[in-house]
């Protein structure tokens, strides 16, 4: 049975520098591999995997500048296969002061594989991330936010600090499956452009107008402050690169900054600094 633990009240985070929220950019590159994992037939898509590739090869140097005009450090959950089909992209996001995450190898859904394949996405991504000279990575995030138990397990065994996949709050929690607890900084589709943007030729998809992500995302900030918590934004280079997208991005950013008040970590300071705070016990 799966629960969480107690959370601290409003106001009790103390995040740093008396911040009033802390804030977290992240951004699943999952390239060709987004693809690819749905399918061998994909190998032969070319147009379908060049448009994974565009996130690599225009989307993440907009938001590479982004971030830096801003300094502004954030996570890149890279797969293991993205690493390894593009050379100097685990280089370029640590340059920039990034946290480079685990999402798998092959970008693989973990409910829709066996217990052996989903140990060696997570494998295979170690070792890829590995081989791309990015550190240990402490944070791991499922494909499609759909975490099964045994990644759960698989997670515990590899000793990572912290997963970001889950939707049971809207703070950082623990959550507890059979007895094993994970430091979960969750997530959730309103925060995500894919929901917004996402489309291909089989299932279709939305096309929102570019600013709809500008208000929500901007209305989500303005709560977190006012509750003094913690927020997850999760973009896709290939998604929120694109120019009329990232326009809108860098004016919410602008907003940000105009507001105020905010800490903005990568999802690894936040798990360092919420850990103390959370008690692993079920309510």
């Amino acid at each position: 049975m799966s629960t969480q633990a107690t959370l601290p009240e409003v106001g009790e985070w103390g995040w740093p520098g008396g911040a009033e929220s802390a804030v977290s950019l992240t951004f699943d590159v999952d390239a060709e591999a987004g693809w690819l994992g749905e399918g061998p037939a994909y190998e032969r898509r070319l147009t379908t995997l060049s448009e994974g590739r565009y996130g690599v090869v225009r989307g993440m140097p907009r938001i590479l500048r982004l971030l830096a005009e801003y300094g502004i450090r954030a996570t890149f959950f890279v797969p293991g296969h993205t690493a390894q089909t593009h050379p100097g992209l685990v280089e370029g996001i640590l340059t920039g002061g990034h946290e480079v995450a685990h999402h798998g190898h092959l970008h693989l859904r973990s409910d829709k594989v066996s217990p052996d394949a989903q140990r060696a996405e997570i494998e295979q991504g170690l070792a890829a991330l590995e081989e791309a000279g990015a550190p240990r990575p402490v944070g791991y995030r499922s494909t499609s936010w759909e975490l099964t138990p045994e990644t759960f397990d698989l997670l515990i065994e590899h000793g990572f600090g912290y997963d970001s996949s889950c939707m049971g709050d809207d703070r950082p929690y623990y959550e507890l499956h059979h007895g094993k607890a994970l430091l979960e900084l969750p997530v959730h589709w309103s925060l995500d452009d894919w929901p917004r943007y996402g489309w291909n030729i089989d299932t279709g998809g939305n096309t929102a107008a570019p600013g709809e992500l500008y208000t929500s995302w901007l209305a989500e900030f303005d709560l977190a402050r006012a509750e003094r918590r913690h927020v997850v934004y999760t973009m896709h280079p290939e998604v929120i690169g694109r120019p009329q997208r990232y326009v809108e991005l860098t004016r919410l950013i602008e907003k940000f900054a105009e507001r105020g008040g905010a800490w903005y970590a990568p999802l690894a300071d936040v798990a360092d600094h919420v850990r103390p705070l959370l008690p692993v016990s079920g309510r």
